[in-house]
């Protein structure tokens, strides 16, 4: 019944990629830095390898965005969620070859201070970007999620009206937690109640906390990014069948770590009671939260 379900859903992922080779390890360049352990450094394929599975590895081509179009295509997925980066042909060739299916997040460091301000207005202004992104374990130096770093980012997408997308828990990546405490969300929704706030990556090992704090916060959401669909909280399914339900936005990890024959083998076992959980989980929250056109 589920598997059914999904197939009439136009989905929206909120965490895909434009592959740049076939093991994009140029996805991680900027944190490789605050590696030190030798496994991670010399052997992984990417930072958080011992975690996943049969990470994706890509034919060549000279078009991974038709690549990458046709992969949605036969997966059911109407729209994702991309990085921008300024001067990406990638990203640019997304944008005027397939307007529909492709909305773009421009990922910053906050320790570029105004400069990371400027860099997402003139995404905004000239490209039209849908969110801002962080990466605080990856950050170099690290910047914990309520460090007043963070205050110019947080501030621009309030006035901007654009979703931030911050990565919260243990991270992958065998660097320090602490910047990734889910305790520390509850201040920054404290001091920007208009900003929509969307937990990335699980939240692990407070994921209970998470669900706590989205009660209390309207603006907190949580995405489903980087996990296996077998490998979702039950709490956090608990949670979307009941008071969570207009709460957690589904989102991928491809080519980054998951295949979508994995993500969408998985998918129609998770336990969402009904279609409408279904349907808000993979299109509706995300249409609201990112103001996209509302699916027929």
């Amino acid at each position: 019944m589920s598997a059914e379900i999904i197939r009439n859903i136009p989905i929206v992922d909120l965490m895909m990629g434009i592959p740049v080779s076939e093991t994009n390890k140029e996805w991680y360049e900027s944190f490789l830095p605050l590696l030190k352990d030798k496994e991670s450094i010399d052997q992984f394929k990417m930072p958080a390898e011992y975690m996943f599975r049969d990470v994706p590895v890509l034919d060549k081509t000279d078009d991974y965005v038709a690549f990458l179009v046709g992969k949605m295509d036969e997966h059911g997925i109407d729209i994702a969620l991309v990085g921008y980066f300024e001067g990406s042909e990638a990203a640019h060739s997304a944008k005027q070859h397939y307007p529909q299916r492709f909305i773009f997040d421009c990922p910053v460091d906050p320790n570029d201070g105004v400069d990371a301000v400027r860099a997402i207005r003139r995404a905004h202004d000239e490209f039209g970007i849908h969110s801002v992104s962080v990466f605080p374990c990856g950050c170099n130096p690290q910047v914990p999620i309520d460090d007043r770093r963070m205050w110019l980012v947080y501030g621009v997408c309030c006035e901007l009206d654009l979703p931030v997308l911050v990565n919260v828990g243990v991270p992958g990546p065998r660097v320090p937690t602490a910047p990734q405490k889910v305790e520390l969300v509850d201040e920054v929704c404290y001091h920007f109640p208009e900003l929509k706030f969307v937990m990335r990556h699980g939240g692990e090992p407070w994921q209970d906390l998470a669900i706590k704090l989205m009660l209390k916060w309207p603006n907190l959401y949580y995405s489903t990014s980087a996990f296996a669909p077998k490998y979702y909280p039950q709490s956090i399914i608990d949670y979307a069948n009941t008071r969570g339900a207009d709460k957690i936005l589904y989102a991928g990890y491809y080519p980054a770590g998951l295949s979508l024959e994995r993500i969408f083998g998985e998918l129609p076992e998770v336990a969402f009671k009904n279609e409408t959980v279904w349907r808000k989980f993979l299109s509706d929250n995300a249409r609201r939260v990112f103001k996209l056109p509302h699916a027929a």
